[in-house]
C-alpha cells in the first residue's frame, strides 16, 4: 500500500550539474522522459539504445538541456553488446538507470538463447550492472512494474526460459519480479562490501508508452490502445517515480511508485512490494543463476571511507 503522497513534482528536481547518468532504453517513452529531465537539470546523460539513429533522433528533440547528451549502442538482448558497452566506459558514473524493457511479446529468444523478456528485462541489466558497478558512485535504479504482483508471478527456477509453458504475461511477470529480487540482493551485496552505492527500484504505474504496442495478443493491443487514451498517464508523469528514486535521499532497496489508487497514477511515493519480491532466499538463488547464465559476477568494490574528524 502506498504511503502518504510526497507531492513531489518535476519542478522539485534538484540541479544535476556535474553528474553523469546512463539511461537504458532511452530513445522513447519513459526513457526519453527520464533523459529529458536529467539533461535539463544539468547532467551529462548517455542514451544507451539498441538503434543509434533512433537514439540520436530522440536526443535531438531534447530542447533546453543544460547538460550534455551522448548516444551509445547497447542491445540488452545480446550479452556481447552489453560487454562492449561496459568495456568502453571510462571514468565515474553517478547514476545507472536500468529502464529498457519489452512487454508481453510473442515467444522468442535473445541472441544468447534466453527467453526474450527475462533475457532483456533482467539478465541484460544484471550483466550491465555488474560490469559497470566499479564505476558507479551513487546509485542504480531499476524500473520494475506492478506486474510483479500478477497472479501466479513467480521465478520458474527449473525452467527460466519457460520452454513448453510460455505465456507472454507469465514471462513478463517473471521478468519484473526478477527486477525487484535483483535490487534486493544487489543492495545486500553492496552493504556487505561496505559500498556507499545504493540499489533502488521504481515503477511508473500505468503510463502510455510504446511498450504496450508490442503485445502478443491482438485484442490486448486494442484494449491497451484505448486505455492509453482514456486512463494512462503520459510518459513524463510515468517517469517521475524513476526520477524520484534517482535523486532523493532514500535508503537502499526503496521502491517508488505513483501514490494514486492502485498505484496506477499520481505523484511518486514509497510503495510496497509483494511477499515474493521480498524473499531474500529467492533473491540469492536468482543472483546465482543469473551469474551462471551471464558469466558475470559481483565485482570487488572499494569500501566507503569514514569522514576525517577535525
Amino acid at each position: 500500500m502506498a504511503t502518504e503522497s510526497t507531492k513531489w513534482k518535476i519542478t522539485d528536481f534538484p540541479d544535476q550539474t556535474g553528474r553523469t547518468a546512463v539511461v537504458t532504453g532511452a530513445n522513447s517513452g519513459l526513457g526519453i522522459a527520464t533523459v529529458d529531465a536529467l539533461a535539463r537539470a544539468g547532467a551529462r546523460v548517455i542514451l544507451a539504445v539498441r538503434d543509434v539513429k533512433r537514439g540520436e533522433a530522440a536526443a535531438a528533440n531534447v530542447l533546453g538541456a543544460k547538460g550534455s547528451l551522448e548516444v551509445r549502442r547497447l542491445d540488452l538482448a545480446d550479452l556481447a553488446s552489453v560487454r562492449e558497452f561496459a568495456a568502453g566506459w571510462k571514468g565515474d558514473l553517478d547514476l545507472l538507470i536500468n529502464n529498457a524493457g519489452v512487454m508481453n511479446v510473442p515467444e522468442s529468444r535473445t541472441k544468447d538463447g534466453f527467453e526474450t523478456q527475462f533475457g532483456t528485462n533482467h539478465l541484460g541489466h544484471f550483466a550491465l550492472t555488474n560490469l559497470l558497478l566499479p564505476h558507479v558512485t551513487d546509485r542504480v535504479v531499476t524500473v520494475a512494474s506492478a506486474a510483479h504482483r500478477w497472479s501466479g508471478a513467480s521465478i520458474y527456477f527449473d525452467n527460466l526460459n519457460l520452454t513448453g509453458q510460455y505465456a507472454p504475461m507469465v514471462a513478463y511477470g517473471q521478468s519484473k519480479l526478477a527486477n525487484l529480487l535483483f535490487t534486493l540482493e544487489l543492495q545486500r551485496r553492496l552493504t556487505e562490501a561496505g559500498s556507499p552505492v545504493r540499489a533502488l527500484a521504481a515503477h511508473p504505474g500505468y503510463a502510455a508508452t510504446n511498450l504496450q504496442s508490442h503485445d502478443a495478443n491482438f485484442v490486448r493491443r486494442l484494449l491497451m490502445r484505448l486505455t492509453n487514451r482514456l486512463i494512462a498517464q503520459d510518459s513524463q508523469s510515468g517517469a517521475l517515480p524513476t526520477l524520484y528514486a534517482a535523486v532523493q535521499d532514500l535508503p537502499g532497496t526503496s521502491y517508488v511508485g505513483p501514490d494514486g489508487r492502485g498505484e496506477s497514477r499520481g505523484g511518486p511515493t514509497l510503495v510496497g512490494r509483494s511477499q515474493a519480491a521480498s524473499d531474500p532466499v529467492s533473491a540469492r538463488r536468482l543472483w546465482t543463476a543469473s551469474e551462471e547464465l551471464t558469466n558475470t559476477t559481483f565485482p570487488s568494490l572499494p569500501r566507503a571511507t569514514a569522514p576525517t574528524r577535525a
